[in-house]
């Protein structure tokens, strides 16, 4: 009887044993894992086109949590290093944050248009080899998370919990025109404006930042790619940790970034261009570069679909979001200079705009956070935004100006408004005017650094906004559309680096206000966790009094300089006694001549 019973138990093992689900693939917490199904052999010009009559979807099951990630056609799997435009391959990029056990389930459908299907129903189901599978997600105790939109005016990685402040670079917008990357060419040269310097008709090769590309980054098809990487290298060395791109300009100002297949296509995109663009974005996240995905630009907002989120548009979108919105620090931005303005009359209305957002925010899985930029005048930028406050879609606004002085009292008036509706809005300082200059580099004599410093720089960071981006202008060397360096703003990004590590460093910024009232003398700004921390700006030197007569108790006062960074140091009164209005003193050095110096108040 009791052989009888090992036997039985023994049984039960094997039969438990063969049912469970082996483990396919084991990661950490935040990796990418791209996975690859044989499925049938097309290539990007067959006559049923693989991005619009097949649609991969594939759903990943953790316990309650359920995920369905767009896939996409690959060629042959290898495209950005064999060139590839045929073969069977279908992936798909799934980056986990929750640990365990993840099942997935690939589904490939074949039918007219039923990529832009809402519903897959009437398609023919298409069988892909290894369609289903196991994933272990293991912890990573380092991974800070995705940066997320949480209903704040600032992103927050979503493990660490930490806000983010970014100081990023905006120029050249056309990045990804880059020589060495497939397919890539000039749709048109672009025509200058009257008296304005304006992109070449060559590629960008970056050539001065082949020297700081490293033994182990990555490259593509034996070497290439190198400068652009050693670029990304130098801005991220800077502590530079955003960029702003176009993914599409054509009709655009440089016309030299596109995914699709030739200039002309709307319908068929290049794989292994894609694919390059991808172990470029891969490097970022490897830097900690944020990436702002510009989608189009104000030339172009109207060129799919009439300016509608139509076939055309939903296409283009949900290819961008299958291959790139795995990407822990992203910004999906819906246009640049977007919307009607009096020198283009027609652009996208506001029912558009919000279509096109909602689309993004619906397909996209990780619900990545969305903006939209802005006109420079105000009476543009007002007219449009508020039409747009509320929507619940929009994450942010992606400012631009045509006066820097007037950077700190929009973000205060956008950050209040986008509040009063419902919707906190993060906003960014994404374009300093005039568009003609932008900011110079280093070795113009007459340059705008330390304006642009206090008036758009500190003057986002003070109001409470998420940080900025730098454009270049139009008719400065090194400009927006032909910068090859950009060592030619050096000062800016340490200007730049010294304003985001004080502020995620000493300061509780996500808690604190503008509080500019208080401050009693010269300009200034002053930002405000009241009874807690108080931050002075003190814009271009001078004497200045804080108003601290409803507070008690008394504050360590200490001083940072934006332009060298560094430690704080102690000026000439180092306690300040709080229950009036109080002077803060002097400087450490430089007293008297005009620098702009950071004062900090801490219990």
């Amino acid at each position: 009887m009791r052989n009888n019973f090992n036997l039985l138990f023994v049984l039960c093992l094997f039969v438990f044993a063969s049912c469970k689900q082996e483990v396919d693939y084991t990661i950490h917490q935040g990796q990418k894992i791209v996975l690859s199904f044989n499925g049938p052999e097309t290539s990007e010009s067959d006559a049923v086109n693989p991005f619009l009559d097949y649609r991969l979807d594939v759903t990943f099951q953790n316990g309650s949590e359920i995920i369905t990630i767009p896939g996409y056609y690959a060629a042959d799997g290898n495209a950005a290093e064999s060139g590839a435009e045929a073969g069977n391959q279908w992936q798909v990029i799934f980056r986990p944050e929750a640990t365990g056990a993840w099942e997935y389930e690939a589904k490939l459908h074949k039918g007219k248009d039923i990529a832009l299907a809402s519903m897959t129903s009437g398609a023919n189901l298409v069988e892909v080899t290894k369609s289903k599978g196991l994933i272990n997600v293991k912890e990573d105790k380092n991974y800070k998370g995705r940066l997320q939109y949480v209903n704040s005016h600032y992103l927050q990685y979503s493990q660490s919990k930490d806000y983010f402040i970014k100081g990023g670079c905006g120029s050249p917008e056309n990045i990804l025109g880059y020589y060495e990357i497939d397919g890539t060419l000039k749709g048109e040269v672009p025509k200058a404006r009257k008296g304005e310097a304006t992109g070449s008709s060559e590629l960008h090769k970056f050539p001065n930042h082949k020297k700081d590309w490293k033994q182990g980054d990555p490259s593509w098809q034996n070497g290439k790619g190198k400068a652009l990487i050693g670029a990304l290298n130098y801005l991220a060395s800077k502590g530079i940790n955003s960029l702003y791109f176009l993914t599409m300009n054509i009709d655009g100002d440089g016309k030299d970034v596109f995914p699709y297949s030739t200039y002309a296509e709307r319908e068929r995109f290049d794989v292994s261009k894609l694919e390059q663009w991808e172990i470029v974005f891969d490097h970022m996240d490897k830097l900690g570069i944020l990436m702002q995905v510009v989608l189009q630009e104000t030339e172009n907002e109207l060129l799919l679909d009439d300016g509608h989120t139509g076939r055309l548009r939903k296409l283009y979108l949900r290819e961008m979001i299958a291959r790139y919105a795995h990407h822990t620090q992203l910004v999906w931005n819906m246009g640049e200079e977007n919307g009607p303005v009096f020198w283009r009359p027609i652009g996208q209305s506001t029912q558009m705009q919000k279509d096109m957002t909602s689309y993004v925010k619906q397909t996209d899985p990780y619900k990545n956070c969305t903006t939209i930029h802005s006109h420079a005048d105000k009476k543009t930028r007002d007219s449009l935004f508020y039409l747009l406050t509320g929507f619940d879609d929009l994450d942010g606004m992606s400012m631009q100006v045509d006066d820097n002085a007037t950077v700190h009292e929009s973000t205060i008036q956008w950050l209040a408004e986008s509040s009063k509706a419902g919707k906190p809005w993060i906003i960014s300082m994404d374009e300093v005017g005039p568009y003609w200059r932008g900011v110079d580099p280093d070795d113009r004599v007459d340059n705008n650094q330390d304006t642009i410093r206090a008036e758009a720089l500190w003057g986002n960071l003070m109001a409470g906004g998420s940080g900025a981006e730098w454009y270049f202008g139009s008719k400065n060397h090194n400009n927006d559309l032909t910068c090859e360096d950009w060592r030619t703003r050096d000062r800016m990004w340490t200007y730049t680096a010294n304003a985001t590590s004080f502020f995620t460093k000493y300061i509780p910024f996500h808690e604190m206000k503008s509080a500019d009232n208080l401050a009693k003398g010269a300009d200034s700004y002053v930002f405000a966790k009241k009874g807690d921390t108080y931050l002075v700006y003190l814009m271009f030197g001078g004497k200045i009094k804080l108003d601290l007569s409803g507070e008690t108790g008394s504050f360590k006062a200490q001083w940072y300089n934006p332009r060298d960074g560094g430690a704080l140091q102690t000026g000439s009164i180092k306690t300040i006694a709080a229950g009036s209005i109080v002077d803060l003193g002097n400087p450490p050095t430089d007293i008297d001549n005009g620098k702009d110096w950071a004062i900090l108040l801490t219990r």
